[in-house]
């Protein structure tokens, strides 16, 4: 017997929000819908949410809160107009949208929130990197990919690893096919920031250092030197040695040290734990300029 929406949506209140969405979200993503009788996109959204509902099998459930009985719940979550679809992960709520959206968008919202069935492989691959078998993380999330064509994720893994082995024109190639539609923005600018100080080059960093030892205006060496710096994770020194070329010959080689300084910042953006070191060469830079 084919499933119907019934079988993966149902009422909330207030009394049951705890078990039947907090509790169940951490099974399974838990979609809410916030909705009342008079609503006119609600009664647009709802059908949609109940077929993607029956459509999916299980893979969410559906919550529908009739918002009027329920203000309390409405308040506690923000709700401000209506529908207000609200996403529930381990017992957090991860995401939103509000307003009746065509049913791509809808199905898009929902695709966002479920594992994707590559997610063991890319995991094992992910380990495999960390014990320092590229070969076999590459090969890993190259059948991740298969697995789900659409996870974002594996290929974004699959070009920093790429990067990270040298393979830069495959990780070019797999960076220009992706471009377009991934959604993670912010990772997607930060590995083109890091193909791009790979694909500079560094050199011998013992040698390079030497060069700008017998010659301080060295300022090719100190571009090389930055960038095998960068390439190799080691930041704050890449960073002064940039800030140096600026300080020097701010329009050298056509502000080739501001610039790849702003490369640095952008492909340490997503990491967090590089935003003090950021902020400081912010700073720095800015007042070496004016």
């Amino acid at each position: 017997m084919n499933a119907s929406s019934h079988d993966y949506s149902y009422e909330v209140s207030v009394a049951d929000f705890p078990r039947k969405v907090l509790e169940t979200s951490r099974k399974v993503p838990v979609v809410v819908d916030f909705w009342a009788d008079w609503c006119q996109p609600c009664r647009i959204l709802k059908p949609i949410l109940e077929k993607l509902a029956a459509e999916y099998g299980g893979r969410f459930i559906l919550a529908k809160v009739n918002s009027d009985e329920n203000q309390e719940l409405a308040q506690r979550y923000g709700v401000r107009g209506i529908p207000a679809v609200k996403a529930f992960v381990d017992g957090e709520m991860v995401d939103e949208f509000t307003g009746a959206l065509p049913e791509s968008q809808v199905r898009q919202f929902i695709d966002g929130l479920i594992p994707s069935p590559a997610e063991p492989l890319r995991r094992e691959a992910l380990a495999a990197s960390g014990r320092g078998d590229a070969d076999a993380a590459r090969k890993l999330l190259a059948q991740a990919i298969k697995v789900d064509p659409r996870n974002d994720q594996s290929y974004l893994d699959y070009i920093e690893l790429s990067i990270e082995t040298g393979a830069l024109d495959e990780a070019k190639e797999v960076l220009d096919a992706v471009r377009s539609r991934c959604r993670d923005k912010e990772r997607l600018r930060a590995l083109e920031a890091r193909l791009q100080l790979a694909s500079a080059g560094g050199g011998d960093t013992s040698a390079l250092a030497a060069r700008i030892a017998a010659d301080a205006n060295d300022l090719d060496a100190r571009l090389q030197l930055a960038n095998g710096l960068a390439v190799a994770h080691d930041y704050r020194p890449a960073m002064e040695q940039l800030l140096e070329i600026v300080r020097r010959d701010r329009n050298w080689n056509d502000e080739a040290g501001r610039k790849t300084m702003l490369t640095l910042f952008t492909l340490l953006a997503p990491q967090p734990q590089y935003d003090d070191l950021v902020r400081e060469f912010r700073v720095a830079l800015s007042r070496t300029l004016n």
